[in-house]
């Protein structure tokens, strides 16, 4: 269905080719992954399918690549749309109408399908994708995960032969990425499409595919074969095949169930082992815990702090012992990020929030202290994103309080509440908006009135070997992610959000985000992240937090929320329960104190 010829694509002003010596074929109703490192030329090899390269992206395009038999040099991407569908990474670059059901019928309106055909296809993708709610609703006011799912139903309602998806689903929770992997799997068994997908969250998506693509470098040439095999080798693995290498199992598992029928040894030989527990923050729990702590009482007895507590990933430092690494020589000598023993950063009390005929949060109570790290699940369109809204002051409260640092932040001027609280979008280049990394650097030190040189310095620290003169645009997804973060940070803000902050990170990217977050928790940072990456939330959260509908309905230790839930459990926690291990990583060192 899908054939490369010795492809090779290289971008003006580049050095090097970002493809070159691929030659490939991808079968007809086959679902096939491509995975590799940021920056190898995943997306570039999708958009060869497309047409979009080069006929949109431009550079040159050597070698030949078919679908159905047309050469999408010489077809664009138009030519190509009734065979070709395409998601690429950010759904709002896709979308050409306002609401969700004129979205689903535009793709089949240009192709001049009868109304009643229409009518049935948006009607049928409307239910397999779980939009029918949503179907009168106006994409923007849709949370990220939702215009995911409708971008994905847009392209699916033609019924193309074939799907090209970069990152279907890095926006959806747990439950909605099984819906729409269930999905595809259907499209793929049952009609004979052809699936070609990148995807950098491998626990989600890798026991589905028949066969993998490897880029390992930029340039390489490709390598593809069984899934089982590829992981063997691949420079990206899921935790559960890292789990497997681990313990040496052979082939290795691809899935939770494959895992946990070959890891009876190895649970008993961790049984004998205690997972490392959590010590007790100084804020942990929702409003009753937080007064507790605000008044200096039992917080750990409260919230199931260190004395029995479940394992944790990410071990909170003592009450008062905020440690100076090099994020905190950067960041100042300490007057901007409170002590420990410091009142909460941030106090939210009975929060309601109404978005036209939208209620988006019910009675929300929460309090952070410094050096906590919260992690904040739930569906898409629990209210995650609308929270971390709220809580920077772009949102003004319909119900109750919230206060960071002591002020209303929707009533504070955001020069003021720049110093207090900073969010990471998901998109992290809506804060990024100038020519050159050196520019998007000095305005970030005038905004927060920091000394020249202050952001530059912390690019440095979480990006080294990025120049000046580079555009924010030409970055990758992690780079960019990086400079937002250094923008955000050159205020010394001590109440840091993030939403979906792992959205196109690959696994080696992922892990230094985990360094950099422990080592600002440390600083004295409460950071908080909304994300559905619950490998991520094991590795750093102190909490976790679950919305649905709006309302808080779990706050407790991270070991104990995501180990009893069967959707916010990380892989290694589902392989190796009942007993409470959530990373790879604990496993790791466990083995190595008792070899």
């Amino acid at each position: 269905m899908i054939r490369f010829e010795q492809v090779s694509v290289r971008y003006e002003g580049t050095d090097s080719p970002t493809l070159s010596g691929v030659d490939l074929t991808v079968p007809e109703g086959e679902l096939v992954l491509l995975v590799g490192p940021s920056g190898v030329g995943k997306s570039t090899l999708l958009g060869a399918v497309s047409g979009l390269v080069p006929h949109f992206t431009g550079g040159v395009l050597t070698g030949r690549v078919t679908v159905g038999g047309r050469d999408t040099r010489t077809h664009k991407p138009r030519e190509l749309a009734d065979l070709v569908g395409t998601v690429g990474q950010d759904p709002l670059a896709h979308f050409v109408t306002d609401t969700v059901e004129d979205e689903l019928a535009y793709g089949m309106e240009s192709l001049g399908l009868a109304p009643e055909v229409m009518r049935r296809r948006v009607e049928e993708t409307l239910d397999l994708l779980g939009l029918a709610e949503l179907r009168d609703r106006p994409i923007a006011t849709l949370s990220g995960g939702q215009q995911q799912r409708v971008a994905i139903g847009s392209v699916l309602t033609p019924h193309p032969e074939v799907l090209v998806l970069d990152e279907p689903t890095s926006a959806l929770d747990p439950a909605a990425a099984e819906e729409v992997l269930a999905v595809l799997q259907r499209l793929v068994h049952d009609l004979g499409t052809t699936v070609l997908m990148a995807e950098h969250r491998l626990e989600r998506v890798v026991q589905y595919a028949d066969q993998v693509v490897l880029l390992p470098s930029p340039g390489a040439a490709p390598v593809m074969g069984a899934p089982a095999d590829i992981m063997a080798v691949s420079p990206v693995r899921p935790p559960v095949a890292e789990l497997g290498l681990l313990a040496g199992w052979d082939p290795l598992p691809l899935s939770v169930r494959d895992a946990r029928r070959r890891a009876s040894g190895l649970r008993d030989r961790l049984a004998s082992v205690r997972p490392p527990a959590m010590p007790a923050s100084a804020g942990t729990g929702a409003g009753r815990v937080g007064t507790a702590a605000a008044a200096g009482g039992p917080v750990g007895a409260a919230a199931g702090g260190a004395a029995g507590a479940p394992a944790g990933a990410a071990p909170a430092p003592a009450r008062g012992a905020v440690r100076r690494g090099p994020l905190a020589r950067l960041l100042g000598r300490g007057s901007a990020v409170p002590a420990r023993d410091a009142d909460p950063v941030t106090r939210v009390d009975g929060l309601g929030v109404r978005r036209g005929r939208v209620e988006a949060l019910r009675r929300v109570s929460l309090t952070l202290a410094p050096g906590e790290t919260v992690a904040l699940m739930g569906r898409n369109g629990a209210g995650k994103s609308t929270l971390l809204a709220a809580l920077v002051g772009m949102i003004e409260p319909t119900s109750g309080t919230v206060l960071v640092g002591g002020l209303a932040p929707s009533r504070t001027h955001p020069r003021e509440m720049v110093r207090r609280v900073g969010l990471v979008p998901q998109e992290p280049r809506d804060l990024l908006y100038a020519d050159t990394v050196a520019a998007e650097c000095a305005a970030a030190d005038s905004d927060a009135g920091a000394g020249a040189g202050s952001c530059r310095a912390l690019v440095s620290e979480l990006l080294p070997g990025v120049p000046d003169d580079i555009h924010p645009r030409d970055l990758s997804e992690g780079q960019r992610l990086a400079l937002a973060l250094a923008v955000v940070l050159t205020a010394r803000p001590p109440l840091l959000l993030l939403d979906e902050p792992t959205r196109g990170l690959d696994y080696a990217a992922k892990a230094r985000l985990v360094g950099v977050l422990r080592g600002l928790a440390e600083e004295g940072h409460a950071i908080v992240l909304a994300t559905h990456d619950v490998e991520l939330a094991a590795e750093v959260a102190h909490r976790v937090v679950i919305l649905a509908d709006g309302e808080v309905v779990a706050d407790g230790p991270t070991g104990q929320v995501v180990v009893s839930s069967p959707a916010f459990a990380p892989q290694t926690a589902k392989v190796l329960a009942p007993q409470e291990w959530l990373t790879v990583t604990q496993v790791r060192t466990a083995l190595e104190g008792t070899a």
